[in-house]
């Protein structure tokens, strides 16, 4: 049977090297019983794409978190972040807590939340201070790449 025209546009494998922005702890692949990149979806994925990656992170204790947060960084694109509780009997809450600092501001987060972010905003350290279920996360730019 022939391939369907479109298939190429339904990514269901993570990208076979993906290589790592200086500012973000080195990331695997999610996996049985881990969390950890998903999927990831750039133009060299599909091509015309933008930037898209998810993750899972699973459950930790804050002395888990030492030294595992995203530096802060800025890019010449809009990036959308996203973070979703699992618990389907409240799904606005994080069952985590997330230190994100925009700027000089520092924000928790601990309810599912979406998070703007301009181009040329600076942001980060973004941090899992605890995680107690896991958390499905994202990050998104208009941009065809991470950088």
């Amino acid at each position: 049977m022939a391939e369907k025209k479109y298939a190429k546009y339904i990514v269901t494998d993570l990208k076979k090297e993906i290589v790592e922005a200086p500012w973000s702890p080195p990331l695997s692949a999610a996996g049985k019983g881990k969390g950890g990149r998903l999927l990831f979806l750039d133009d060299e994925v599909v091509p015309g794409a933008f930037y898209v990656e998810t993750v899972w992170v699973t459950p930790r204790k804050p002395e888990e978190s030492v030294g595992r947060m995203t530096k802060p960084h800025k890019h010449d694109y809009d990036e959308v972040l996203g973070f979703f509780g699992t618990n389907p009997d409240d799904i606005h809450d994080l069952q985590a807590e997330a230190e994100l600092w925009l700027d000089d501001e520092k924000h928790i987060l601990t309810r599912s939340c979406m998070v703007f972010i301009p181009k040329g905003l600076q942001h980060g350290p973004l941090r899992f201070v605890r995680v107690d279920k896991p958390v499905f996360h994202f990050s998104s730019g208009v941009g065809k790449t991470y950088f």
